[in-house]
Order: structure tokens, then C-alpha cells, then sequence
């Protein structure tokens, strides 16, 4: 009977600690590739009852329609509208906080043409881990968590892949005057993946 209430013991909290140990273990072992295009806000301007997708099927819808022959005089040319082009504001090249944590790749932030901003990764890579969040910081010299947390931060979100090109919306009412680092920020276990200092 005792060994039999020694097994069950033993399956309660096995179970959960080997969720744990792979939640936590399997990020250093997997990759997690990412490819986002440039904003659509930057070349694009998708009309107010459409969407992004819907857009883009009545382009395809168009391009697959057959040549007709027509008699009637071509039209004059007009000159399409152009999109203002994206502003880049701050760049910053990503550097490993450690000879374990890893990073490389380019931060930039651009100014769309609705005047939204964005922070987007390019060539990016950084070490896998777990909970992995894009936070902007005040601090231009961060080398591990008493940087980020005595300077405070703006979370973007959590991190869409350890590899490749992705982009991360900035509020509105941050004032970039006031953020110089680009963290990959390990929020649940006060870790400093990587950064990028921008200027």
C-alpha cells in the first residue's frame, strides 16, 4: 500500500516538473524561425471597409484575369500615387549579453506614413529561451537585469521568433527621446539575452 502512495506521489509531481524542465530546457535546443514583410503602413494604404487580406486577393484577382483586345485608345497616363517612404529614426546593431546569451542583427525604428513607428528586426538572431520579451529601456548600458529594472522599460510584446526578420508596434505616447536599448529581455527570470543601443 505504502509503495503504492509512493508511486502516485512520485507521478504528481513528476509529471509537472518534467512540463517545467522542457518549458524551460527545450527554447536552448529549438529554433523559432520568423519572416515578417516591412509594415503594409509603409507602402500601402488598405481602404477603411477592407482588409489586408482581401486586399491582396482582388490584386492576385486582377493580375490572373486574360489580356482582352480592345480598339478603344488607351487612356493618358496617370501618375500613380506614391506612398511616402518610411523614416528611419534610430538604428542599433544587436550584440550577446554574455558568451552563453547570443545576439546579432539590426534594430531600427521607423516612422510610417500614418506617423506610427516600428521597431523591426533584420537579419536578427538571438540564443532561444524561454518567455522572451522586446522591451525598450532607458538605459544605454545594460549588462544584466539591475540595468533593466533600476531604469524601468516599455514591454513590446513577446519576442515572435529567436530567428529572422519581425516587427513590434511602438505607442504612441512613448517618447523615444527617453529609450536608448533595445532588450531581449527574459522577464520571468530577470535574464538579459541581448541589446541594441540605439542612436
Amino acid at each position: 500500500m505504502k509503495r503504492k502512495w509512493i508511486i502516485i506521489a512520485l507521478v504528481v509531481v513528476g509529471i509537472p516538473a518534467l512540463a517545467i524542465g522542457w518549458w524551460l530546457g527545450s527554447p536552448l535546443f529549438l529554433d523559432d524561425e520568423v519572416d515578417e514583410a516591412f509594415p503594409m503602413a509603409a507602402v500601402a494604404e488598405i481602404p477603411d471597409d477592407m482588409t489586408v487580406e482581401e486586399v491582396e486577393k482582388v490584386m492576385v484577382d486582377a493580375a490572373a484575369e486574360p489580356d482582352v483586345a480592345t480598339t478603344e485608345p488607351m487612356p493618358e497616363p496617370v501618375e500613380p500615387a506614391t506612398a511616402a517612404e518610411p523614416v528611419q529614426l534610430r538604428t542599433a546593431t544587436f550584440a550577446g549579453a554574455d558568451d552563453f546569451h547570443e545576439g546579432s542583427g539590426t534594430a531600427t525604428i521607423y516612422q510610417l506614413e500614418d506617423e506610427s513607428r516600428v521597431l523591426r528586426f533584420e537579419d536578427f538572431e538571438v540564443t532561444n529561451g524561454p518567455a522572451l520579451q522586446v522591451i525598450l529601456t532607458p538605459a544605454t548600458d545594460v549588462t544584466g537585469s539591475e540595468d533593466v529594472t533600476a531604469a524601468g522599460y516599455v514591454d513590446l510584446g513577446e519576442l515572435k521568433g529567436n530567428i529572422g526578420s519581425q516587427n513590434y508596434d511602438i505607442p504612441a505616447d512613448i517618447d523615444l527621446d527617453e529609450y536608448g536599448t533595445v532588450v531581449i529581455y527574459c522577464v520571468p527570470f530577470h535574464v538579459v539575452f541581448a541589446t541594441a543601443t540605439l542612436n
